[in-house]
């Protein structure tokens, strides 16, 4: 089987076709409600004191229900905006300017194509598919004061979108800026402007998330322990638990609007992502030509015809629609995507949603390693890493999971000859030739998104045993600090790895900031306006809090150096940080520095403030983008940006035109988790488990979270029933 092969499916199947036309499911005379009704009697929702719902069900498809019917009582908002993006149709909501995005999904699979995957699926599958819409429509019908903003009926094939959890998969690796250019224009996207765009991007907060696994050697209790830390933007994932009779036990981190668990652990085995550096997406510049009016690639010898279709887009225009149309050329490469070199481009990417979803759901029932690592060999959770821990005491890191075979003559970090068949992928790696770490000497394994070939120190892999496509191998400060933490320890316990993922020492700093120094005390000038503010750095350890000036001063003089500081090559944020510190003129170190205090003065009156007056928490609505006002209330935060090597990651990614700093993303859901006889975790969630203003869920995590306050998971239902606030069936008022 080649990949990523979509069969283009011109016909729906005869289910497809009766699926989509009744719109009452019938059963000896039952209305469609009235099976709602019917299933929701097998399922018991229990709201703790933080309002995490602990959802039973008898089935797996009765908790399926269950668990989207609680996502939508807490954020229906965030699952809906989550389906609109997926299936395409996010224009029809936010307009023009979302057309691409729109095209983009739709170029990967059609609503058609969606269904026949349905409709494929195996009956349990489905079954869980049916009960994520059912879940969802009963919640709707339950509650008509909720107005969706254009999803109004979801339907079983809508999973098939958004089979992977992570934050927009692989598909958001593709430009829609590039498909822009080329479908509106015809043309090549400039250069110049895709590295502004480029350019853009890296000045953002960045993403990422932290795995650490602690093997029971290091532990007091001789059990091993897990760190679930994703960066995600906040809100972006809720804290559930869902329980059935045959055998599903999750807690953890679902992202809204899906019916696993993705960021988690059952009893016996835990599972945290990062994401991966992998390389999982080819470009293929193919050779196109017409004849008779009809459009040909040439691929070996021979010419192949180019799949052509037309996909038309709706899209919001003032108080009413328009309609586009798109005509979209496919190889077996995949979709034609772009422009390089006016060449037109075929973009191939893991697009395999039924695996996708078995592989999700099945991850969050297994036991023990031998299960996790048959579930592994699905191999379609293509844009994560994998750390890893179970009550067996293993630890284990899987970099990457789908990793195409290729010829390694040709680099496929750039876009290869699509008319060479030796460019194609030869089926996919198994497991146990990626890259892989079981239960290594040192006793710990740790990935921040940075090189596999430092996750358990002397006992990582071997660069050299790999292929370069596997993994690039990039440093980051975060991982720099876990090693530094990580070394030499042992005695942990859940609070002391809370602790530790917490550390404030920022190692970006201890390279940028001494060049600093430097370059002031040996400037002729002095400039005596920035003698305070270089003794408060001189005398400065590196750590971030609430309290501290320092962090203040460095924030805005990284930040501004990164953006303005003139960089000889393309750099990683560490390699630029860290250049900046030692090898860039020093008046550039000394003009930008001048620049941030007197920015400081300007905005804040005085350069010497306080972090936490700076950087702040502030969570005004349910909106998913917050609108933030220096004037409203707000609290100090003494975290920092994962950019700065701050594995608690706090940062910024818009601000609405305030001074001060909103965070937005970094620590959202985190847990850490230790195996043994009982399982048991803390946890903490950025805000509140609720998106309604209203709810006492959705704030009364806020000081907990600024505190590094965590609270015990329920996990068992005697713990779960002494905490209980509510406990109800979906529908009940």
């Amino acid at each position: 089987m080649k990949y990523p092969l979509i069969k283009y499916i011109k016909f729906l199947s005869l289910s497809g076709l009766l699926w989509l036309f009744v719109c009452c499911n019938t059963s000896q005379g039952q209305s469609e409600t009235d099976l709602w009704k019917e299933q929701a009697e097998n399922i018991t929702i229990i709201r703790d004191d933080f309002g995490i719902p602990h959802i039973y069900g008898k089935t797996d498809a009765d908790a399926v229900f269950g668990l989207l019917y609680a996502q939508c009582e807490d954020d229906f908002n965030r699952v809906e905006q989550n389906y609109i993006r997926a299936i395409g149709r996010l224009a029809e909501v936010e307009g023009k300017g979302a057309l691409y995005s729109d095209l983009r999904a739709n170029m990967f699979m059609s609503k058609e194509e969606a269904i026949a995957n349905y409709d494929s699926s195996p009956d349990w599958l489905k079954k869980l598919c049916d009960a994520f819409a059912d879940g969802i429509n009963y919640y709707l019908h339950t509650h008509p004061e909720v107005k969706p903003r254009l999803l109004t009926r979801f339907e079983p094939w809508m999973p098939m979108y958004f089979s992977e959890g992570s934050i927009g998969g692989d598909i958001e690796g593709i430009s829609t800026d590039k498909i822009r250019a080329f479908y509106e224009d015809g043309m090549t996207f400039s250069k110049t402007e895709e590295a502004k765009i480029k350019k853009r991007k890296e000045e953002l907060e960045p993403q990422g998330s932290n795995g650490i696994a602690i093997s029971g050697t290091l532990t007091q209790s001789g059990n091993a322990m897990l760190l679930i830390n994703p960066h995600t933007s906040f809100y972006f994932r809720g804290e559930v638990h869902v329980v059935s009779e045959e055998g599903l036990n999750a807690y953890g981190a679902v992202t809204w609007g899906q019916f696993f668990v993705y960021q988690g652990f059952n009893e016996k085995t835990g599972w945290m992502h990062t994401s991966t550096y992998t390389d999982v997406m080819d470009e293929y510049v193919e050779v196109i030509e017409e004849k008779d009016k009809k459009l040909f690639y040439a691929y070996g010898d021979e010419l192949r015809p180019v799949i052509q279709t037309e996909i038309v887009l709706k899209y919001k225009n003032g108080d009413g629609s328009k309609e586009k149309m798109f005509p979209v050329y496919r190889t077996h490469h995949g979709p034609i995507t772009h422009k390089e070199n006016e060449s037109p481009v075929a973009s191939a990417m893991m697009w395999e949603p039924i695996k996708a979803l078995e592989q999700s759901y099945t991850r969050t029932k297994q036991k023990d390693y031998k299960g996790f690592l048959k579930m592994m060999d699905i191999r379609t959770n293509s844009s994560n890493n994998t750390v890893y821990a179970d009550a067996d005491g293993n630890i284990a890191y899987f970099h990457g999971n789908f990793v195409p075979v290729r010829d390694t003559i040709f680099d496929f970090s750039r876009p290869v000859d699509g008319s060479n068949p030796k460019t194609d992928w030869k089926g996919l790696h198994a497991v146990n030739e990626n890259i892989l770490v079981l239960n290594p000497k040192n006793g710990w394994i740790q990935n921040c998104n940075s090189t596999p070939f430092t996750a358990a120190l002397e006992n990582s892999p071997k660069r050299e045993n790999y292929p370069k496509y596997m993994s690039i191998d990039r440093e980051n400060f975060r991982g720099i600090h876990a090693i530094e933490l990580l070394k030499d320890r042992s005695g942990y316990t859940i609070d002391s790895l809370i602790s530790l993922a917490y550390d404030s020492y920022l190692p970006a700093f201890a390279a940028l900031i001494p060049g600093l120094v430097s370059a002031y005390d040996e400037s002729e000038t002095r400039l005596p306006e920035l003698a305070g503010a270089i003794d408060i750095l001189r005398n400065w350890d590196y750590k971030t809090s609430e309290e501290s000036v320092a962090m203040t001063l460095a924030h805005f003089y990284g930040t501004s150096y990164g953006r303005k500081g003139k960089r000889p090559a393309p750099m990683s944020d560490m390699e630029l940080m860290s250049y900046f510190g030692s090898y860039s003129p020093a008046e550039e170190r000394l003009y930008i520095f001048k620049e941030v205090v007197a920015q400081l003065e300007s905005d804040f009156g005085n350069w010497s403030i306080p972090w936490g007056e700076v950087n702040r928490y502030q969570r005004l609505n349910g909106d998913i983008r917050q609108a933030f006002d220096d004037n409203k209330p707000s609290i100090p935060i003494g975290f920092s940006s994962g950019r700065w090597g701050a594995l608690a990651a706090y940062g910024a990614r818009y601000n609405n035109n305030t001074m001060k700093i909103y965070g937005t993303r970094g620590n959202s859901f985190v847990a850490v988790v230790e195996f043994g006889p009982k399982v048991s975790a803390k946890t903490i969630l950025a805000g509140g488990q609720s998106g309604n203003p209203k709810s006492p869920h959705f704030d009364d995590q806020t000081m907990p979270y600024a505190r590094v306050k965590f609270k015990e998971a329920a996990y068992y239902k005697e713990d779960v029933l002494k905490r209980a606030r509510n406990s109800y069936k979906p529908g009940m008022k």
